[in-house]
């Protein structure tokens, strides 16, 4: 990272991906203290470059949800989640299979009081993948076991 950040400047897109990475380390390691001014860096970048309705920030804010729910801050999870999921609506569009991790993870936040709102999410989730990869695709397997969990 250092050598990219000299190379390529503090600001430079590679240098977001490199801080994301590092972020999913530690995430990964329980190290959240040290992962969550990583995420919120490499969103500032990908903002900045890319424009806030880019994809690349979606997936930065649900990382950044995950670090939230992996630490119990629930509240600060799910507006994440949802703003990850309208950038990515607006981006690639309500059926699209991108949106079903999304849409997993928001319900799996839902799922721990909110039975009702959860199951519709679970539901879409599973539409819109049985849509774009019919009823045997193996990707259905993660939301059909967190929808019989449910």
């Amino acid at each position: 990272m250092a050598i990219l950040e000299e190379a390529k400047g503090p600001e430079h897109p590679d240098v977001g991906a490199s801080l994301l990475n590092l972020a999913e380390l530690y995430r990964g390691q329980s190290k959240y203290e040290q992962a969550a001014p990583l995420y919120e860096r490499s969103l500032i970048i990908f903002r900045k470059d890319m424009g806030p309705g880019h994809p690349r920030v979606a997936m930065t804010l649900n990382n950044l949800a995950e670090l939230y729910r992996a630490q119990k801050e629930i509240r600060s999870a799910g507006p994440l989640y949802l703003r990850a999921l309208a950038i990515l609506e607006r981006a690639f569009g309500p059926q699209h299979p991108n949106l079903s991790p999304g849409l997993n993870n928001l319900a799996e936040l839902d799922a721990r009081n909110k039975y009702d709102e959860a199951e519709p999410l679970y539901q879409r989730a599973l539409a819109i993948l049985e849509r774009s990869f019919g009823p045997n695709h193996p990707d259905l397997g993660v939301t059909l076991t967190n929808l019989a969990e449910l």
